[in-house]
This record gives structure tokens, C-alpha cells and sequence, in this order.
């Protein structure tokens, strides 16, 4: 079995008095799809933060597709996030001024390739995820559904093995939402690496394997199997 994350004992402390992780072990294996559950406060973004790379614990080990995190640099750790994880979030984060194609090609800018190389990949990417037809618009000239599909093919342009969702139908519609989690799902099936931050139950039913948090810690884990 191939480990994309592999977390030991981990701790997350901010200023010294406030715990937001309190010694989570949890291991997500290549091409599986798992929903992180748990209500507010109960260190769920916390636990994808630590998995994403944007934040370091306070102590345990923390390993992301086999390399120990506690041992790199922040160069190298910058590069291994550009490179091998894909993150998409509640909010949408695309620039305002750009195209959908731009703003897509901008999650390769760190990959060393060509601007025009960029350009071709994130068309491509954007083909994927059904907005071909929408390559030139702008991100008020979309739906917020469009505009999360956008932000998943910026996510994915890179074809990272890991795919990291932090509430990623919270500012939809059912609709929209469903169109969101079908597009993931998609994504998965095609041997991504899915793991999905949510408090709604439903989302969470969709996913493999449920691994439910409250106070920092790891209460449960289920699966379909």
C-alpha cells in the first residue's frame, strides 16, 4: 500500500496555550477519497492545513507522498506543495482581473514550463472539468458554480496525486454543489487522491472513508467497505 499521507502523533499548539490537534495519527492511501468530518472548531482545517504543508506541527511526524515534512526546507517544501498537492477551498480565491484560462494556467507558475505550455495545459484542464466554453470569461462573468469548477481545474492542472477540498460546496447551491462533488468524484475515479474537509453529512456519505474529529482529535474513522 502506497501512502500519500501518513501522520504520527501529531500536535498542533498556537501561542503556546491553544491546542488544535492533540496527537492525531491518521494514514490516506493512494487513490482513496475520504471526508474529514467534524463541527466547527474541532481542528478538521487545522488537520488539512498540516496535510496541505501551509502549516508545520508542533511536534510527530508528518510525511506527504513519502517525504518527511519536519526535514525540508521551506524551498523545498514550497516546491513539493506546487508540485504534488492540489487544493481547492470554500472561497474561491481566483483573481478578479483574469480570465478562467489565466487564472487556471497561474497553478503552474512554479512548475518551470513555458507560459505557453501553461496556457495549453490549463485549456485542457479546463475542458475537463465542462467550461471549454468558457475559457475567456472572467470570474464575474460565472456562476459560483463555474467559478469552483475553476478553481478545481487550477487545483488539478498539475495533476498533483493529492487533492485537498476544505469545505468546497460551502458557498453553493444543492445544485451547484452536486455538480462540485460529481466533478471530485470524477477526479478520484480517475486515481486522484481526494480528501474532503466538510460538517454537512451528506458530502461526507459520499466519500470512501469518514474520518470524524472533535477537540483535536481522531473519534472514529468508517468506510463503505
Amino acid at each position: 500500500m502506497t501512502l500519500v499521507v501518513d501522520l504520527k502523533d501529531v500536535v498542533k499548539r498556537y501561542g503556546g496555550s491553544v491546542t488544535a490537534l492533540n496527537g492525531v495519527s491518521l494514514r490516506i492511501a493512494a487513490g482513496e477519497m475520504v471526508a474529514i468530518v467534524g463541527p466547527s472548531g474541532s481542528g478538521k482545517s487545522t488537520l488539512l492545513h498540516i496535510m496541505g504543508t501551509l502549516d508545520r506541527p508542533t511536534s510527530g511526524t508528518v510525511r506527504i507522498v513519502g517525504r518527511d515534512v519536519g526535514a525540508l526546507p521551506d524551498r523545498r517544501l514550497s516546491a513539493l506543495r506546487a508540485r504534488r498537492i492540489g487544493f481547492v477551498f470554500q472561497q474561491f480565491h481566483l483573481s478578479p482581473g483574469l480570465s478562467a484560462v489565466d487564472n487556471v494556467a497561474d497553478g503552474l507558475l512554479y512548475a518551470g514550463i513555458s507560459r505557453r505550455e501553461r496556457r495549453q495545459r490549463a485549456v485542457r484542464a479546463l475542458e475537463r472539468v465542462g467550461l471549454g466554453h468558457r475559457l475567456e470569461h472572467r470570474p464575474y462573468q460565472m456562476s459560483g458554480g463555474e467559478q469552483q469548477r475553476v478553481a478545481v481545474a487550477r487545483a488539478v492542472v498539475g495533476e498533483p496525486p493529492l487533492l485537498l477540498a476544505d469545505e468546497p460546496t460551502g458557498n453553493l447551491d444543492s445544485a451547484a454543489g452536486g455538480e462540485v462533488l460529481e466533478l471530485l468524484h470524477d477526479l478520484h475515479d480517475a486515481g486522484t487522491t481526494v480528501v474532503i474537509v466538510t460538517h454537512d453529512a451528506e458530502v461526507a456519505e459520499m466519500a470512501q472513508r469518514r474520518v470524524r474529529v472533535r477537540d483535536g482529535a481522531v473519534l472514529s474513522e468508517g468506510s463503505d467497505s
